[in-house]
């Protein structure tokens, strides 16, 4: 549904997007990470046409987004930076504009802007004008506008930016149901989002992908994962360490916390493969201890991403 080759974008000097390439799937949400100035928000402009490229292509639905725009520009949905809208309009009016302007009439029009006044949960302010709306209530606005015609592609630039904890929930649902029959692209800094939406997520650092995967395979990359983590009562923090580090499998050992007799330690695996049977060892190895958890970690996202984004000189002040 989105094919992205070889795209870059300069601005002057600036080379803000270089050499890009991935692809979206009917059925597929694809997660758009990156610290800010990544190139994050110049590549979806470049999807949507809205920005023409230095350099690559965008192919939408088959079409070329330079060469054949209005076909490939009518299977998209589009939620930009800062969810822009005529602040002037009514949410009723402004959505009605949206429907005209992507060819709906009539009784077609009415339903789609009920139907996106009811999913968006907009009916409170439905009469409202724009100008005098919450941040919450604008962005949904135009998340509103973005879905109107119910098109096979969705783009979004940080489609919770102002939402309130509930509102992201209800975001997200919606984001998840339409996943599943839609492709969607959308930027986010929130890590936990890209978890809880994204079958599929990109890192973007300094305009060039970093990392691609689904988000179990970008923590399987985290430095905890198949770490197992031990919670005991009734023993010192060396002797932990001295038995644990003593398994077969483990490679070492190391107290995350210790206070009014509860220790907290992490066994490392030697391998990724020995995380199960370690887990079991590090259960029989603590048997005669007051136990209280033995889990094995699954990893970090915030760690990948801390990693793979930072600059060299900072990991090396964080450490």
């Amino acid at each position: 549904m989105i094919k992205v080759e070889s795209l870059s974008k300069s601005f002057g000097p600036k080379l803000a997007v270089n050499d890009v390439s991935f692809t979206v799937e009917r059925g597929e949400v694809l997660g758009f990470l990156g610290p800010n100035g990544a190139g994050k928000s110049t590549t979806m402009r470049m999807i949507t046409g809205f920005i023409p490229p230095t350099a690559g292509k965008v192919t939408v639905g088959g079409f070329d987004i330079a060469s054949d725009p209005l076909p490939a520009k009518r299977m998209i949905g589009y939620l930009p930076e800062n969810a822009p809208a005529y602040t002037d309009m009514t949410v009723e009016g402004f959505l009605n504009f949206c429907a005209e302007l992507r060819g709906l009439r009539g009784p077609a029009r009415t339903t789609a802007v009920n139907n996106v006044v009811e999913m968006c949960f907009l009916e409170s302010v439905r009469f409202q004008s724009v100008d005098t709306l919450s941040k919450g209530y604008r962005h949904r606005t135009c998340f509103a506008q973005a879905i109107i015609h119910d098109p096979d592609i969705l783009v979004m630039d940080e489609p919770t930016d102002g939402l309130d904890p509930n509102q992201k929930h209800e975001v997200r649902a919606l984001i998840r149901r339409m996943g599943e029959r839609k492709a969607i692209i959308f930027s986010t800094h929130i890590l936990e989002e890209v978890e809880a939406v994204c079958s599929r997520a990109i890192i973007i650092d300094r305009g060039q992908i970093v990392a691609n995967g689904t988000p179990q395979q970008l923590k399987a990359k985290s430095e905890m994962a198949g770490t197992v983590l031990l919670i005991a009562r009734g023993v010192a923090g060396n002797q932990v360490v001295e038995r644990l580090s003593a398994l077969p499998n483990a490679r070492k050992t190391t107290i995350v916390k210790e206070e009014k007799g509860k220790v907290c330690a992490r066994v490392y695996p030697k391998s990724a493969t020995q995380n199960g049977e370690l887990a079991r060892q590090v259960l029989a190895a603590g048997a005669a201890w007051q136990l209280e958890e033995v889990r094995t970690d699954e990893g970090r996202l915030d760690e990948v991403f801390r990693s793979i984004t930072l600059p060299d000189t900072t990991k090396e002040a964080a450490k």
